[in-house]
């Protein structure tokens, strides 16, 4: 008979996950309201980045940088990894140092990874002129996985 075998991932692990994907959730609050978006990001040595546009979100972030985000990888109901992490939201504002140009300018090419026209003329969302970046303080990863007959299996069937 298979069951489910649940385990917290290593750091290693973790920093896979994150370096592999590129749509998490990022979530925040202010005052008594929380919410949660889907975002594009690219993850690189502790760092997240990503791009938004100005409105709530980062009005939002301005008043409470401290965010949680997730990343998931799902093959069935009991097959899946998932990693949470805490981290601090900082918009990249590239007119303030000689620095925040080149982290500016660094993010900028990160995110041409995912969205490679970023930024130029033919960039899918223009709008979204905003970069941001988010050390990770903290990471912490799950997984679950079906056993059978003492192996583990590549996927299991929902349900």
């Amino acid at each position: 008979m298979p069951h489910v075998v649940f385990r917290d991932l290593s750091g290693p692990e973790c920093d896979a996950i994150l370096a592999r994907n590129n749509v998490g959730r990022l979530a925040f609050s202010f005052r008594d309201r929380v919410d949660i978006q889907p975002i594009h990001y690219v993850y690189d040595n502790g760092w997240l980045y990503g791009r938004t546009s100005k409105g709530d979100k980062t009005m939002t972030l301005r008043h409470n940088q401290w965010v949680a985000f997730e990343v998931d990888e799902v093959e069935g109901t009991f097959t899946w990894s998932s990693v949470v992490v805490h981290a601090t939201f900082n918009l990249i504002t590239p007119d303030t140092s000689a620095a925040a140009a080149e982290v500016w300018a660094d993010a900028a090419r990160l995110i041409s990874i995912v969205v490679p026209h970023s930024f130029t003329d033919t960039d899918p969302v223009p709008f979204r002129d905003l970069l941001f970046r988010m050390k990770v303080n903290e990471a912490r990863g799950r997984e679950a996985k079906t056993i059978s007959n003492g192996f583990a299996t590549a996927s299991a069937t929902p349900g």
